[in-house]
């Protein structure tokens, strides 16, 4: 058992010193139009120039905001009946808020593809009616890449989202329809089929008691659909991430997507190596999320075997 255990805790340290050596050794051999491709150490470099660049930019802020505070007291010492004025802080978004930026948009379109696509797919089913109606509307626009959607929702937030004062900005509620556009897909595919799939003993047991609708659906079929449930969302959420990214270099909207392309386009001796740490922050972020989806999964399924990976 303890050799086990040591086992599956030193093959992931070796993979990992296994990429880092290829990955030293294939960039000290590629020279590009900007110099050597970045290695580890490299990287490692400009994940403390981005920090030490927030830590610089924050400073910035509240600086300009306590100069705002002490113009403003100083106004209304002398004129009591100044009401005080306060702007925002414009400062550019650096790496980590950018980072936020990304998070913030593709849970809140999966969320909302969540809100749309689990009651969808429950309903196609247990409605083999209504699975027949919507099945070829879903396999028309399934293979359809978001990305091919990104501007015509574009165009359509911009004629309808109209408003002096917005909550959202428009460049947020273009990428949070992007995301949702791509997660409803899987999560309405693996749903129904789920739910189609249940045993038919739970079925019949729910018929003889006389279980209402929603008493079934809660007692019966959420339960026993929840392992194929977070299988589609799992895959939505990585599906999400990836798409996202891609849409904010496309669009140029904020977040690491629009970092990696800012960076590109600036074509320093230090570009490759940002855009080399971002790409390392992009995957592991979709790891963390995939990790905490599947931990999710093991609170919430009676199928622990099915939340193994």
């Amino acid at each position: 058992m303890a050799g086990q255990k040591l086992k599956q805790a030193l093959l992931p340290i070796l993979g990992l010193l296994g990429f880092l050596l290829m990955w030293s050794i294939a960039a000290n051999n590629v020279t590009t139009s900007l110099g050597k491709f970045p290695g580890p150490g490299a990287v490692i470099t400009q994940f403390d120039n981005l920090y030490q660049e927030h830590v610089s930019e924050r400073d910035k802020e509240l600086a300009f905001y306590e100069r705002q505070h002490k113009r403003n007291a100083d106004r209304i010492a002398k004129d009591p009946n100044y009401v005080p004025k306060v702007r925002a802080y414009t400062g550019k978004e650096t790496f980590l808020d950018q980072i936020l930026t990304s998070l913030k948009t593709v849970l809140s379109g999966f969320i909302l593809a969540a809100i749309i696509a689990i009651p969808l797919g429950i309903a196609i089913g247990l409605s083999h009616t209504l699975n027949q109606a919507i099945n070829p509307i879903i396999q028309v626009f399934k293979p359809v890449s978001p990305l091919a959607w990104l501007p015509l929702v574009t165009m359509l937030v911009s004629a309808l989202y109209v408003s002096d004062d917005p909550f959202f900005s428009k460049s947020f509620v273009n990428s949070l329809i992007t995301v949702t556009l791509c997660c409803v897909w899987p999560m309405v595919i693996n749903t129904s089929v789920g739910v189609a799939s249940i045993n038919q003993d739970w079925v019949n047991v729910s018929q003889v008691l006389r279980l209402p609708a929603l008493t079934h659906v809660r007692k019966i079929v959420l339960p026993a659909s929840i392992p194929a449930i977070f299988t589609g969302m799992r895959m939505s959420l990585g599906i999400a991430w990836m798409v996202l990214i891609a849409a904010e270099m496309l669009a140029q909207n904020p977040g690491l997507g629009k970092f990696v392309w800012d960076e590109f386009q600036n074509g320093s001796s230090q570009s490759l190596s940002r855009i080399m740490a971002a790409v390392i922050v992009i995957g592991l972020i979709g790891f963390l999320l995939d990790r905490a989806m599947l931990q999710l999964q093991r609170w919430l399924s009676w199928d622990k075997a099915s939340a193994k990976r």
